[in-house]
């Protein structure tokens, strides 16, 4: 009866979970996915507005990288010896195991003598080298790419407007990870795109939505509202405002710019049934938050060196 009871209990609180879980309304509910380039599957760095793990990418086009050296698996480190491993290791246990040879050979206790003040001599000998090696390893090491540099320049907490990021050729330093110097004007964008892709998902707008997404997105935002449309619901997602934003990251591959934002804001994101009215989730009365990790792309005309910029479009939303 204890056991049946507790079984119960443990069904109970998963179905409880499962609720409060489908009952937090989401604009998108297709989990993180999009293209970050050749930086695609790995994880963005961290900011003060989304400071934990980003959650990986977990639909793309993207073709998977072979795995780095560094993410290859490494051969066991050998077993730590009482002298040591190398070759101040190898002579010690060499010279140890000639005495005992010695010993049982008939040498007695004279001979063991012998060996102790000749293991004594070279140990002090052995000591030396692998002091004066250590040294040497240590004056040769070298520091750390970034070690010793000041901190890199990061938005205030707050709208990234009352901070912005140094334009290019200011003169200040960029953000940690801003290879192509973000501008005010393309915090601007990024803010905008924020609110116009957002209410392009509410109003179930499909041009808006292809003109300021990749071919990528476009197809997995238009799969969702497919989706929503096939369970008679609508995402209905209003005063959209940034609350904090940061860069991530900014880096150029080829002919194209990527920006990699954290972003949180403050949104009333409710989802509806489409016969009824009848708000199925969410809560319309007060604004919810929430934290975002969005990817921007953008085309650079006329090359990589070009004067031209293309405008900026999303490409990747992870969550935070």
């Amino acid at each position: 009866m204890f056991r049946k009871r507790t079984v119960l209990a443990a069904l109970a609180v998963a179905g409880a979970l499962t609720l409060v879980a489908a009952n937090h309304a989401d604009a998108r509910q297709g989990g993180s996915f999009g293209s970050r380039g050749t930086r695609t599957y790995q994880t963005p760095a961290a900011t003060p507005t989304a400071p934990g793990t980003v959650a990986p990418v977990q639909r793309s086009t993207a073709p998977q990288q072979a795995p780095s050296a560094a993410a290859r698996p490494q051969t066991a480190a050998p077993r730590p010896s009482m002298f040591g491993n190398g070759f101040a290791g190898s002579l010690m246990r060499g010279l140890l195991i000639g005495g005992l040879v010695g010993l049982l050979l008939g040498q007695g206790l004279g001979g063991l003598a012998g060996m102790l003040g000749l293991l004594l001599q070279v140990g002090l000998v052995v000591l030396g080298v692998m002091l004066v090696l250590r040294l040497m390893r240590g004056a040769r090491q070298p520091v750390p790419a970034g070690a010793g540099a000041s901190g890199s320049h990061r938005t205030a907490p707050g709208d990234w407007r009352a901070a912005p990021m140094p334009p290019a050729g200011s003169g200040r330093p960029p953000g940690a990870g801003d290879e192509i110097g973000i501008t005010p004007a393309d915090l601007d964008s990024f803010e905008r795109l924020l609110g116009l892709i957002q209410g392009a998902v509410s109003r179930e707008d499909q041009a808006e939505l292809r003109a300021h997404t990749t071919p990528e997105m476009f197809g997995y935002l238009a799969d969702e509202l497919r989706d929503n449309a096939e369970r008679g619901l609508r995402n209905e997602v209003s005063d959209v405002k940034l609350l904090q934003g940061d860069v991530a990251e900014a880096w150029r591959e080829g002919n194209r710019d990527y920006a990699t934002v954290a972003m949180r804001y403050a949104s009333r994101d409710v989802m509806v049934d489409r016969a009824s009215g009848r708000i199925v989730s969410g809560d319309a009365a007060s604004p919810g938050e929430s934290t975002e990790v969005w990817t921007f792309v953008r085309d650079r005309i006329g090359g990589p060196t070009g004067g031209g910029l293309g405008a900026w479009r999303l490409s990747a939303i992870q969550g935070a």
